[in-house]
């Protein structure tokens, strides 16, 4: 659902209703597409699982020793085939899109690999640190809600590197796409 939602808001900004959008106006409406579709998913799904949605924030919560390894290894097989699935049944239904990159990563002309990869730890690391932080049992200072803090974060991390490399903060979603245009190219 995660990747249906967002990549296909993605897919939307290269077909504009109207003449007068901008790059910027594209890139927030990207960004909040995913930063939404995260909070809303969380909040509705995290007393089941934990709103598990991102291999990097899994490997977060095994390295903290929240989670076990095998909960890890399940739940990193589960967002990757859940994400192939979910870019398939997009290419189904947006077939038609003449550019159609079901949200494929690709670094932007003048960014060098070296570049790409700096933008995108930092985008994972502000992510998976928000997630630590607002879930932490131990923290008496908590408030508000977890999952609106991490869509925030999700959106953030989209508006950093967006223009660079097209934000792949969360491998899942970006192995999804990779693995149904035969690109795994950066």
């Amino acid at each position: 659902l995660f990747v249906f939602i967002s990549i296909g808001s993605a897919l939307g900004f290269q077909y504009p209703v109207g003449s007068n959008q901008t790059a910027v106006q594209d890139n927030v409406k990207v960004s909040l597409a995913f930063g939404l579709s995260i909070a809303t998913l969380a909040q509705s799904v995290g007393h089941i699982s934990g709103a598990h949605l991102n291999p990097a924030v899994t490997l977060g919560l095994l390295l903290s020793c929240q989670i076990s390894i095998l909960r890890a290894v399940l739940y990193i097989i589960a967002q990757c085939v859940g994400a192939i699935v979910a870019t398939a049944i997009l290419s189904g239904v947006t077939s038609s899109l003449t550019l159609n990159s079901l949200g494929r990563n690709d670094l932007a002309p003048g960014v060098n690999s070296g570049q790409g990869l700096g933008i995108e730890i930092i985008g994972t690391l502000q992510l998976v640190l928000c997630v630590l932080a607002t879930t932490d049992r131990r923290r008496r200072d908590l408030g508000g809600s977890a999952p609106l803090a991490i869509g925030f974060s999700v959106a953030l991390g989209h508006l950093l590197a967006i223009d660079y490399t097209g934000c792949g903060i969360n491998p899942a979603r970006s192995f999804g796409s990779a693995v149904l245009t035969h690109n795994f190219n950066n």
